[in-house]
């Protein structure tokens, strides 16, 4: 990124028959000089993306060895937590990502954090809060911020992940292309099914 500079000759290069030990030497020329703004991306098998509260570090902590912070109030995840999820000899990192707000690619709230890590994932979990009162307004929401961001987001693969099906009596229909299944990860329900579908074939 920067070269360094030319050295100069040492006291051994003025050495002679008659000034076995020279006290002199030349001084080098300077190296370049940048400068560069670095930005650390993580890097994950599967990042996990959402609405604020859809349960992303639930879902971490439930399926990984990862121990997240997990509060009742939306952003609780301000940077990437990481987890392992292992079955045999088989594993596989998931991040849980900062929440997506409406105007994220825009950079409101933590969106180009947000976006800027899952830029780095190799595949993603959707995970939509079902009780919510339209869950597919927020898949489609989440869809939209990454069109807007770069197109190439949308082109990863990824699952669409429905989450608390413990506060609903009975489960919706919805009509998605994309893979998808219903958990509740703080009841640990669905999950199996979940993991199946993760670790690869």
């Amino acid at each position: 990124m920067a070269r360094g500079g030319k050295g100069g000759r040492g006291n051994s290069s003025f050495a002679s028959s008659y000034n076995k030990a020279p006290r002199i030497a030349e001084p080098g020329e300077p190296g370049e000089k940048h400068e560069y703004r670095i930005e650390l991306k993580i890097i994950s098998d599967i990042g996990i993306v959402g609405f604020p509260n859809a349960g992303k570090s639930t879902l971490l902590k439930a399926i990984t060895n990862a121990q997240p912070g997990i509060a009742a109030y939306p952003f609780t995840t301000l940077t990437p937590n990481l987890g392992v999820l292992k079955q045999g000899l088989q594993s596989v990192v998931l991040a849980d990502m900062p929440g997506i707000i409406e105007g994220a690619h825009a950079g409101k709230g933590l969106g180009l954090t947000f976006l800027r890590h899952i830029e780095r994932t190799k595949k993603l979990i959707i995970l939509i809060d079902v009780s919510a009162p339209d869950p597919m307004a927020q898949y489609r929401g989440l869809l939209d911020e990454f069109r807007r961001y770069d197109k190439r987001l949308v082109e990863k693969p990824r699952l669409v992940v429905f989450n608390k099906i413990d506060l609903l009596d009975k489960l919706p229909d919805f009509v998605i292309k994309e893979k998808n299944c219903f958990i509740s990860a703080l009841k640990r329900q669905g999950l199996e099914t979940l993991i199946g579908y993760l670790m690869p074939a």
